[in-house]
């Protein structure tokens, strides 16, 4: 029986899991996990209604975007659906449907449901004026050029001067996906996991050039205010199409259960055979009346539901396990397995994550394993079913690149390589991810290029990269005298560009990424600056000293000055500075304001983009950190600000003020 400790923590993990999916694009468990652990949150409210908290998802309908794309608010909300798994489930929509029209059975449209990402276009007298993420539901955001660049067959004009708004799903088809994948692996770049959140995650692009690389198409399924131009559903679909809008070719109506029922049977054989991919089939009652009358709930209509398809899974051989080493020396076990077909894809390997994952299933070669796609997205092992005549796998005693012995630390799951200096695979996984767009950004420095550097003997290390030659480069496979030159004009590049923060940040620290790295970067003000200051201190007085940065706190500060003291790493930092890799950190003159001498935090959903509002507050001679702590001065909540920054200000007597008091405290 649930408890109320139980409910809060399941309203937590369920808001976490809408972040993951409708904010980063980047989920973590799949559909049916998911809607499992909805359903058993309905039901613990449905049973303890004194315990319902506003903030419950089943009180909403999405969550807040959270990028620096103009926001859009629109007056009809784009509401969820609910799903359901069977036909007995299909079965009680339909008998719900048929009992809230007094008896009339209505027409349904059957659709298939596109596995993107939604959009609503707006259309003035003809012509694209608005495009728009789901974003909340209600707040999304505006990504038009973006949808005008990269989104084939949306046109920018209609064919008659109508006002009309449409809602719909962007998606990317799976031979273009595995064309664009195709080329980054040809690049040397990290391919991308599947179609859906490449979609989502190119319509941002800020990069027109490589936003052209990445085609996507649309499907619009929904006219907003449909009765101003059709009866019913379809015909408005009809009317959008004649207008030019894409709409799906597959659509289809029942007027009973039993031809609703058919048509369903008929999809689940066929939801491979389209060019993108399909999780599932959207029903809705076609005439807009009937639907009047029934009405939504917060969070979803009752006039449409969604039926998704029934998670696939497949058995296999698991054949061996093949072993890699990540930059910090973590050895991470992948299953290869019998390669077998799941969810339209061929699956080869599946991730073990770790060796206590390995122990738990007692997995050997031979093993007949259970496999899904968790999220329909990444292969994974659910249990083995017949075990094989292999002995259990077990944690190697070396390290499968150097050979060094794997030791695991008190309290930490991984078994780690100790030869940091050394070890091939180390040097290569963290020289790549130094290199990478989000980092020193060396355009052509992707996986198999740094592998062949490393192995040639001509990078060992970071440093390394910025003394190579052209033609030591283009001495190597696959490489000619053009290709050689464009590579190290980009490491060039990169070194002339840099800025301290950024060169910080590619380091690697552990806990110090792009947004940390920015105070650290302003106090220290270059590289060669910062290793002076570990040579010349204490550790206990120069964590003390970047503990005192303004949103810095002291696991940061450990983590800094560990990084400096490694031997190794101290090293390769010399050779950074001497090979000429010593960037300033730009000076950013303080402002004399009203906020002169204030820390800010700033959190939650507000009436401008959030870093609009940081802008406001550095102008006006404020400071912008990320977390509260003892030196935050006020922390500026808007609407679902979370509970736990909001206790951090309780814990460090933090003044919690609105967006209209800061607005009052920045007028002259």
């Amino acid at each position: 029986m649930a408890d109320l400790a139980s409910y809060t923590q399941l309203v937590s993990d369920l808001t976490e899991h809408d972040r993951r999916y409708y904010v980063d694009a980047n989920p973590t468990i799949s559909d049916v996990e998911y809607d499992k652990l909805y359903q058993e949150l309905l039901s613990i409210e449905a049973a303890n209604p004194a315990w319902l908290v506003s903030w419950s998802p089943s009180q909403r309908a999405g969550h807040a975007p959270i990028s620096e794309f103009p926001k859009v608010t629109r007056a009809t909300a784009m509401l969820s659906l609910d799903n359901t798994y069977n036909e007995a489930e299909l079965q009680a929509f339909f008998d719900r449907a048929v009992k809230g029209l007094d008896g009339d059975v209505p027409v349904f449209s059957v659709e298939p449901k596109i596995d993107g990402f939604g959009i609503e276009l707006t259309y003035e007298q003809g012509l694209l004026s608005l495009a728009a993420t789901r974003g909340d539901g209600r707040i999304g955001e505006d990504v038009t050029t973006n949808v005008k660049i990269m989104v084939r067959g949306i046109p920018m004009q209609l064919r008659e001067p109508a006002n009309v708004t449409v809602r719909g799903e962007i998606y990317m088809r799976k031979d273009e996906f595995e064309a664009v994948n195709e080329r980054r692996r040809a690049d040397g770049e990290e391919t991308f996991k599947n179609p859906r959140n490449t979609a989502a995650g190119s319509i941002k692009l800020q990069d027109p050039e490589e936003a052209a690389k990445r085609p996507m198409h649309a499907i619009l399924y929904e006219v907003i205010d449909g009765e101003q131009h059709a009866s019913g559903h379809l015909s408005s679909i009809d009317f959008i199409k004649r207008l030019g809008i894409p709409v799906s070719p597959h659509n289809a109506k029942a007027s009973s259960w039993e031809e609703l029922a058919a048509f369903v049977r008929s999809w689940e054989n066929r939801r491979d055979s389209l060019v993108y991919e399909l999780d599932g089939l959207v029903i809705k009652i076609d005439d807009f009346a009937s639907r009047g009358a029934l009405g939504n709930t917060a969070k979803a209509p009752r006039w449409a539901i969604a039926y998704k398809f029934p998670a696939r899974q497949v058995t296999t051989i698991v054949h061996s396990l093949d072993l890699s080493v990540t930059r910090t020396g973590a050895v991470t076990p992948t299953a290869v397995l019998e390669p077998v077909e799941v969810s339209g894809t061929t699956v080869s390997r599946a991730t073990l994550h770790n060796w206590d994952i390995v122990a738990h299933f007692g997995l050997g070669a031979g093993d007949r394993v259970l496999l899904h796609k968790a999220g329909e997205i990444i292969p994974e092992i659910l249990q083995v079913t017949e075990k094989g005549p292999g002995p259990a796998f077990t944690v190697p005693e070396a390290c499968p690149c150097c050979g060094t012995k794997l030791v695991r630390e008190p309290g930490r799951v991984a078994w780690i390589c100790p030869n940091h200096e050394h070890c091939a695979d180390q040097q290569t996984d963290w020289i790549e991810a130094f290199a990478s767009r989000k980092q020193m950004n060396i355009d052509g420095l992707g996986e198999k290029v740094v592998r062949q550097l490393v192995e040639a003997g001509l990078v060992g290390d970071i440093a390394d990269l910025f003394v190579l030659k052209v033609e030591q480069v283009a001495a190597l496979e696959r490489f000619a005298a053009a290709s050689a030159k464009k590579l190290v004009a980009a490491i060039e590049k990169a070194r002339n560009e840099a800025v301290f923060s950024r060169l910080l940040a590619a380091l690697g620290i552990d806990l110090v990424g792009t947004v940390l790295a920015k105070p650290i970067a302003a106090k220290y003000g270059k590289l060669s600056v910062l290793r002076q200051a570990a040579r010349e201190k204490a550790s206990a007085e120069l964590i003390e000293e970047v503990d005192a940065i303004e949103g810095i706190g002291p696991a940061v500060a450990r983590a800094v000055d560990e990084f400096l003291r490694t031997p190794y790493i101290s090293n390769i930092l010399d050779k950074l500075i001497a090979n000429g890799v010593d960037p300033e950190e730009p000076v950013t003159a303080t402002a004399d304001g009203p906020l002169t001498g204030k820390v800010f935090v700033v959190t939650g959903t507000l009436t401008r983009p959030r870093a609009e509002v940081q802008k406001m507050i550095e102008a006006a001679g404020g400071k912008v950190a990320g977390s509260v702590t003892k030196k935050t001065h006020f922390l500026v909540a808007g609407e679902d600000t979370g509970k736990t920054k909001l206790d951090a200000a309780t814990k460090n007597g933090v003044a919690v003020i609105d967006e209209a008091k800061l607005m009052e405290m920045l007028a002259p």
